[in-house]
Formats: structure tokens, sequence, C-alpha cells
């Protein structure tokens, strides 16, 4: 899916959406619904295995509803809110543990930058400033992170 947008750059490379009036400054197109990995993906800079994994952790991430939720969900569940053949309940809770797991298996100093980007969408400056790395160290650290990640799900 694509949502694309114009977006004005400062000088300290921050985005804020544009507004009526004069185009002075930079601009870049965003797409808003693309996330960090898909962008490091889509230029190459990291490969299918460790995006596979990513996404892997992302998905255990949100099945797990371990994001905090800001309001609260008053629509039924059309699907009966089985998956996997498991009661929501269960799945969640299997969720929650495949993510613990994976996270372990990520390792203290890995698993920081790996659940900043992948979980919580932070583009790698972000989570560089952050966690009070030098710029571009992120892209290493996450890759290693991601191939920790792909040896845990056992991709080839």
């Amino acid at each position: 899916m694509r949502d694309v947008t114009e977006m004005r750059i400062d000088g300290e490379g921050r985005r804020s959406p544009m507004s009526g009036g004069a185009r002075t400054g930079r601009t870049v197109m965003v797409n808003r619904a693309e996330s960090p990995l898909a962008w490091l993906r889509a230029r190459g800079l990291i490969d299918v295995r460790q995006f596979e994994a990513g996404e892997r952790l992302r998905a255990d991430y949100e099945r797990a509803s371990i994001a905090p939720s800001v309001t609260m969900r008053w629509t039924p569940r059309v699907d009966g809110g089985e998956a996997d053949g498991l009661d929501p309940t269960t799945a969640q809770i299997a969720a929650k543990r495949r993510f613990d797991a994976a996270m372990a298996a990520a390792g203290p100093g890995l698993k920081d930058v790996a659940w900043r980007v992948i979980c919580a969408g932070e583009t790698l400056p972000v989570s560089e400033k952050a966690l009070g790395w030098p710029a571009r160290a992120g892209r290493l650290v996450l890759t290693l992170a991601l191939d920790r990640l792909a040896d845990h799900y056992g991709l080839r």
C-alpha cells in the first residue's frame, strides 16, 4: 500500500507535514505506509532472510498485543477471534512467548535496536540518537540482530 505525501525537511533532518503557503526549504516524498524495515529492504540494505525474520518478530509483537492501546475496542470480531485454531487469549499468550524467545535469541545490546526499528517503527537515525550511538552505527547492529533472529526462526 502507498500513502505518499510531501514532507518538509528542516536543518536537523526532522520531517514535518507540508502546510499551505510557500514551498521554501527542502522537501521529500514519503510513503507513510512503509515500515523502516521495508525501507531498508527496498534499498538493498538488508537481505530477504533478514527482512523475513524482522517481519516474523513484528507479527508476533502485534499478535501478542504488547503495544499500549490508546482506545477501547468496541467492535466484535466477525471471524470469531480464532487464530491458528486457538482461542484469542491462548493465541495472544503463544505470540508473547514466541516474541520473548526471539528477543532473548537476539541478545542484550542487539534487542534494543531490533525492538525500536521492527516493533516501534522508529527510523534508524531516531533509534541511534535515542540509544546514544554514533550516526550510521544502527544499521550494522540491526543487521546483526536480524541475523540472530533469522537463525532463531530457522530461516535459510
